[in-house]
């Protein structure tokens, strides 16, 4: 099995993304799928503890440089979210920097000062 060495950090953004999706998806769809859908949310961001190559990742240097996007969507669940992120190989940290629907403009919503 491979060694799970890569540190996952949430940005503040993220944090409030994570929230926000679960407040949202209860109201909306009450508490049995906000249960399976924060598992899915947790299940995409435990696969960066791997590093940023897992299957699925891409590379989006047309948004900015360095940032890569996980779809949440992953074995057999569905998801409407990617997870936005930067990579440091040599401190094996991934930055987590927003989870965003995958309608929206995820360019619009990279804030500048985020690292």
């Amino acid at each position: 099995m491979p060694s799970q060495g890569w540190t996952v950090r949430l940005t503040a953004a993220a944090e409030r993304d994570y929230q926000h999706i679960l407040a949202w998806t209860l109201q909306t769809f009450g508490q049995n799928q906000l249960a399976i859908y924060r598992q899915t949310l947790s299940d995409a961001l435990a696969q960066l503890h791997h590093g940023p190559d897992v299957p699925g990742s891409k590379r989006r240097d047309e948004i900015a440089g360095g940032i890569c996007t996980l779809h949440v969507g992953r074995q057999g669940r569905k998801g409407r979210h990617f997870v936005m992120f930067t990579a440091n190989p040599q401190a094996k940290t991934v930055n987590v920097l927003r989870i965003l629907h995958d309608q929206m403009d995820l360019a619009r919503h990279l804030d500048e000062d985020l690292e």
